[in-house]
């Protein structure tokens, strides 16, 4: 240190180099402009390299951890320049040669690069945390969806039970109501028809509680199918609409896939359902034929009723039936006939949709 100086002119400049990097978090290229002012203010004041200007190194390391890569540059480059002015005007007194500052210029560029990598690292480990979220976020997203379409599926099946079930009751509790003081025994045969088409039903319902209470009694029972058309055409024939049921062709040698021989049944069902409801009272019968092509299952289910205006096949269960038909990948036909009546024609898929 200069003999002109005040003594205590070290210790000042060993504070104003050390002070501001208690900041450094917060603003780390201001503690660098105030930490590097001071060290200039040590070269003007002519002061020899300290070891509180080890702080330089520090700064240097914390601008490459947390500042653009372009701002830690210059921050380094002025640091190699003010390590130029303190060294090189003492070289020979201090017995520096260029070797001792190549090592002292080295030193600062590590603690460059070792920022730069420490920020390089943390921003990697930012991108795989930020990845890791998003792929929680698909995942909740996937799952949701899911859980909409599986509601969307089981209240498509109680809406189908239920319709399908009810209407039967409710015609064939009527007819009894009415036969039973005049044919008690036609009213008796009704009421057994009431009996076995609200348990068939009850034990659809428990089924499809299943999926929600594995528990539940019934739950693993096969679903309806195909092979169950015979009694839902018993059962209508029962509730006062006669269905005549024919089939074409052969099914083939590979089994049909449950959810098309369920979609099957659940067209017929709710078809026949909306005749009841729909047909008025002109309606005299009702025609069910199954077709078996090479790769598709045709449905048709005909009626000779004179609908409702209103009936524009916009209800639940037309609406069902399309989602049904859409899901396996099959084209789905309905409207009134020209003739009179209403249609509604089916072509599924016999293989399950990928």
């Amino acid at each position: 240190m200069p003999d002109d100086l005040w003594s205590g002119t070290g210790v000042v400049l060993s504070v104003g180099l050390c002070g501001p990097y208690l900041l450094r978090r917060r603003y780390p290229v201001g503690v660098f402009v105030a930490v590097q002012t001071v060290a200039f203010v040590q070269v003007l004041l002519g002061v020899e390299l300290m070891p509180a200007d080890l702080m330089l190194l520090f700064v240097v390391y914390n601008l490459a951890v947390k500042t653009r890569w372009a701002v830690s540059v210059v921050a380094t480059v002025v640091t190699l320049g003010w390590l130029l002015a303190v060294t090189v005007p003492t070289m020979a007194r201090d017995h520096l040669s260029v070797g001792d500052v190549g090592v002292l210029f080295t030193i600062v560029v590590w603690a460059w690069t070792w920022g730069f990598l420490v920020q390089n690292r943390r921003r990697y480990i930012e991108s795989l945390r930020q990845r890791a979220e998003q792929l929680e976020r698909e995942k909740a997203t996937e799952a949701a969806m899911a859980a909409a379409t599986e509601r969307t599926r089981i209240a498509r099946e109680i809406h189908d039970i239920v319709s399908h079930g009810l209407s039967v009751v409710v015609v064939m509790s009527d007819g009894a109501a009415k036969t039973v003081d005049s044919a008690p025994e036609q009213a008796k045969t009704a009421m057994l028809g009431v009996r076995d088409t609200g348990r068939a039903a009850l034990a659809d319902m428990r089924r499809m509680l299943g999926v929600l209470r594995n528990d539940e009694p019934g739950s693993r029972a096969p679903q309806p199918g195909i092979a169950e058309l015979d009694r839902l055409v018993e059962d209508s024939a029962v509730a006062g609409l006669p269905v005549s049921f024919s089939v074409a062709g052969e099914s083939g040698v590979e089994p049909i896939p449950t959810s098309v021989d369920l979609a099957v049944f659940r067209i017929v069902q709710e078809a026949l359902t909306n005749a009841r409801r729909h047909a008025g009272p002109e309606v005299t019968r009702a025609d069910v034929r199954i077709a078996y092509q090479e790769d598709t299952i045709d449905v048709s289910v005909v009626d000779d009723g004179k609908g409702p205006a209103g009936c524009d096949g916009t209800g639940r269960g037309l609406i069902g039936m399309r989602e049904r038909v859409a899901a396996h990948g099959g084209v789905l036909r309905t409207g009134a006939r020209p003739g009179g009546g209403f249609e509604v024609v089916a072509s599924l898929p016999k293989r399950a949709r990928q």
